[in-house]
């Protein structure tokens, strides 16, 4: 199925996003307007900002409440959806039903989804910084800073999705914990990177234009009707500012989010991962470290999994014996065959 067809027919999650952010700027009228009307009433400029600052602050806490909170939960579930239609071709009629499902049992909690996220996007993030170090090898060639610079955002902005591509991978492989399928989907991101940032480059290009226009349509819109009816300019400058976010949220990047999954699923199933890729990630990134150890305190059997995935270390070693001795070491992530890592010293 082809990511246009898989974004039209999960619009429901985009104006579900779209609802979100409509409501986040609903929440914060109703609270500006409380607030200055105050403000009104008392006719003190101190006052005044202190209800900027009141107001600022429980914006945030709206935002944070309904889009950190549902939201994440909407962005699971479409991540859920996205995943199965890639990998089946079905999209199913009752999806957030079938969303709701599948995020539950994959996660039981949102808690348990919120530590993946931030493990997976922490550790996406760094092993990226190690991934874009072109700049400090060729940084000094006349020219080549301004190229690279546009290249970088180009990534940045693909980048951007691939921790939900490594948590789509969760949905896909049931049959291990969600810690371990999210540690392999980063994996499995590391060893597709230049692959998955090829086929996000058109994609990137089409986000940058619609974005500019996410931005610039609202400005124009919302200044014309200040200026129509002696609104502040300052008011009109965050009505604007909040609603190019919500638009930018809820379509943008959900096509973004939609067209990185597709690539990402239909070289993920086929990828051989490499084991001894786990040892190096633990080195580049801490954020992956604490993922990988959490993986093996889930999954007592993770080596033996891991490894029948897997190729052998060596030909002299016989596979099954490989598989039932192998294991890793939580504190490092290399390979290790005794009690104690020969890499950290540590004991197993």
């Amino acid at each position: 199925m082809k990511a246009k067809d898989i974004y039209f027919k999960t619009m429901k999650f985009v104006w579900m996003k779209l609802g979100l952010g409509a409501l986040t700027i609903l929440l914060s009228g109703v609270w500006f307007g409380i607030l200055f009307g105050l403000n009104y009433l008392f006719n003190n400029q101190g006052f005044f900002w202190i209800s900027i600052i009141l107001w600022l602050a429980g914006t945030g806490a709206i935002n944070s409440l309904l889009n950190h909170y549902i939201g994440y939960l909407v962005k699971a579930g479409h991540v859920a959806i996205i995943a199965q239609a890639v990998t089946t071709g079905q999209i199913p009629d009752n999806q957030f039903q079938v969303a709701k499902q599948m995020v539950t049992s994959r996660f039981a909690t949102s808690n348990v989804y919120f530590v993946i996220d931030k493990l997976v996007n922490g550790a996406v993030n760094q092993l990226n910084s190690v991934l874009q170090k072109v700049d400090n090898l060729l940084g000094n060639v006349p020219g080549l800073s301004t190229i690279i610079s546009i290249l970088q955002l180009f990534i940045k902005i693909a980048l951007g999705y691939v921790d939900e591509c490594c948590l789509g991978y969760t949905f896909y492989k049931t049959e291990d914990t969600a810690y371990k399928s999210a540690a392999d989907g980063v994996i499995i991101y590391f060893q597709n990177w230049k692959t998955l940032l090829k086929n996000a480059a058109k994609t990137t290009a089409i986000v940058i234009v619609f974005t500019f226009l996410a931005w610039l349509l609202p400005f124009i819109l919302i200044g014309a009707l200040a200026n129509a009816l002696s609104f502040s300019l300052w008011i009109a400058v965050i009505a604007a500012l909040m609603i190019a976010l919500a638009a930018k949220n809820a379509f943008i990047d959900s096509f973004m989010l939609v067209e990185m999954m597709t690539s990402y699923m239909k070289v993920a199933p086929s990828t051989q991962i490499t084991y001894d890729l786990y040892g190096k990630l633990c080195k580049l990134s801490k954020k992956f470290k604490d993922l990988f150890g959490k993986a093996q305190e889930e999954q007592p059997n993770l080596q033996a999994s891991m490894m029948s995935q897997q190729v052998p270390v060596a030909a002299t070693i016989n596979a099954n014996q490989q598989q039932n001795n192998a294991r890793y070491c939580i504190h490092c992530g290399a390979l290790v065959q005794g009690q104690f890592c020969t890499q950290c010293g540590n004991r197993i």
